[in-house]
């Protein structure tokens, strides 16, 4: 007999407990805000609107959520239904809310208008505080400061006020009295962490991040942190790691970080893919323009460094500092007095500022803004003072050599100049002549003409060699200033380089009659002279030659 494929009739009773048992299988909200999985909580929220299901005050759930994923234009959609559908007042702290999307999205004038709508609150002062901060009206800030209360919300945004404004102190101080009171808010410790970060504490600022990775290892913003301090503390190649890191095994979604990480990549790897991550980033991460004005000065492309430097305001140390890096890189490829005199300002401004006088920043500003009025004496108290942070960085060195023999510490130059590696400046005009003159002030002459033995043709290594002929003159290394007018007159039949070569020639042989140059040069100073067509040379030659079979010197 078959059996029967008849499907069994179906048991009421069973179909209800799979039912329930289903719907308590369904995630809760709950679930996915406590993980912070708030795109989670939006696809939940809109699956709920869709099949009817959904809860009580639905789009302001959605409006929360993409807030805090980043996605602010989402946010401030969702607050603008709700006030089209909702004409109550119960819906005026909307109002709040849609200010607050309004200013994350940098429209700060409307943000200060749509808030001014909303019923009086702390988040309104709060919204209000920031408001005035970001459109400089110092006026209303100080009313508002006044209207902040002792309660933790309120000091909260004073302490992010104090860091905005680079009182890093004070930030620290707010949050260390909430955190002694209250260890469980573990958050304080990230921005406590941030601020030791700006004091350039990195290794206080990774202790106390630590404290709060241990209890939160996914998090975005503590690993990019930590990743900037293994940045600072070791290499790009550390915080790059870390930064993959997170990339590649985050289980929740970072979307409201990645302009952040891929943009601190790019100053981790050294500048790679600059032109195609930072230049959309301008406008949304305020270091994106100072770091793309720092990689077009590094390619030597001054002009697009200035025109996204010209309108900047500077307020922070950084923004000063690198106004004055690109209005000195433009005076001296212009010979601009003015930018010259405009980079001075902004380097004494900060070096002798009191809170950045003591730092490696503040140290380095003063010590430009001596070598840009050539004070190099008062260029290396500065130089001396941080060398030990600098012992591998070419740019240092590079600048420390010619401070060094600006004032006439020739042998100390040339020690600093042979610890520079980088293949661009070694081929750099003021590399090559503070080397070559190094070199001929400690008695090195043959290592100058080497220099320029290696040049190729050109405006650059023709000033070379006359810079080698005149200072091997002056020192007394006459073959090689000889070697060199002759070079030159060849190039250029000029009579100065004939008065040049002929004293030279005269006082190469006076050192080979003395016993100073050896007497095989001899025939080599008889060379260069009958290279010239002339009776004082002729004469010369002479004289030379009668000495030469006096002494028994063949020639």
């Amino acid at each position: 007999m078959l059996l029967s494929r008849t499907k069994a009739a179906d048991d009421p009773a069973k179909q209800k407990e799979i039912k329930e048992k289903q719907k308590k299988k369904l995630p809760e909200l709950e679930d996915f805000l406590q993980k912070r999985d708030y795109s989670g909580a939006i696809a939940l929220l809109e699956f709920m609107r869709n099949t009817g299901q959904g809860l009580p005050m639905t789009e302001l759930w959605i409006g929360f959520c993409a807030f805090h994923m980043g996605d602010y234009a989402r946010a401030k959609h969702e607050y603008e239904k709700i006030l089209e559908k909702e004409k109550s007042k119960s819906v005026g702290e909307v109002f709040t809310y849609l200010s607050c999307c309004l200013f994350m999205l940098g429209m700060y004038k409307k943000a200060e208008e749509i808030a001014q709508k909303a019923p009086k609150s702390p988040l309104q002062t709060r919204i209000l505080f920031h408001v005035a901060h970001k459109m400089n009206d110092e006026d209303k800030l100080m009313s508002l400061h006044q209207q902040l209360q002792d309660i933790l919300p309120d000091q909260l945004c004073l302490a992010s006020m104090h860091y905005m404004r680079n009182h890093y102190q004070e930030a620290i101080d707010i949050y260390k009295r909430y955190l002694l009171e209250n260890r469980q808010y573990l958050a304080l410790n990230i921005y406590v962490a941030l601020c030791y970060y700006k004091l350039d504490y990195y290794d206080i600022s990774q202790e106390v991040l630590a404290v709060y990775l241990q209890h939160f290892p996914d998090s975005a913003i503590g690993i990019n942190l930590k990743a900037c301090n293994h940045y600072r503390l070791y290499n790009g190649k550390a915080a790059e790691m870390e930064l993959k890191n997170l990339l590649e095994n985050a289980s929740l979604s970072f979307s409201y970080a990645k302009d952040l990480f891929k943009h601190n990549l790019v100053v981790f790897q050294n500048g790679e893919g600059a032109l195609q991550v930072l230049p959309s980033l301008v406008d949304v991460i305020p270091e994106a323009r100072l770091n793309l004005v720092i990689y077009y000065l590094r390619q030597g492309n001054i002009a697009d460094a200035y025109d996204l430097m010209k309108d900047v305001d500077p307020s922070q140390p950084n923004e000063y500092i690198l106004k004055g890096v690109v209005n000195a890189a433009v005076g001296q490829e212009q010979n601009s007095k003015e930018n010259l005199k405009v980079s001075q300002q902004y380097f004494q401004l900060v070096g002798g500022s009191a809170s950045d006088c003591d730092t490696i920043a503040g140290r380095q500003c003063m010590a430009s803004y001596f070598f840009l009025i050539r004070h190099f004496e008062d260029v290396l108290v500065y130089l001396n003072s941080i060398k030990s942070y600098f012992y591998n960085d070419d740019i240092f060195n590079f600048n420390y050599a010619q401070a060094q023999a600006a004032i006439g510490s020739f042998k100390d130059a040339e020690q600093s100049f042979a610890l520079i590696e980088t293949e661009k400046l070694k081929y750099d005009y003021v590399y090559l002549s503070w080397l070559a003159r190094c070199y001929i002030r400690n008695n090195k002459a043959r290592n100058a003409w080497e220099l320029y033995l290696k040049l190729e043709q050109s405006t650059e290594s023709f000033n070379l060699l006359q810079l080698i002929a005149n200072d091997c003159y002056k020192m007394g290394h006459f073959y090689y200033a000889a070697r060199a007018f002759d070079l030159m007159e060849r190039m250029d039949p000029n009579p100065e380089y004939w008065e040049g070569k002929r004293g030279a020639c005269a006082g190469a042989f006076q050192l080979i009659v003395a016993g100073h140059e050896p007497r095989e040069t001899l025939r080599e100073i008889l060379l260069l002279l009958n290279h010239t067509s002339s009776p004082q040379a002729d004469s010369m030659v002479k004289v030379m030659k009668k000495w030469a079979r006096d002494n028994k010197i063949n020639v």
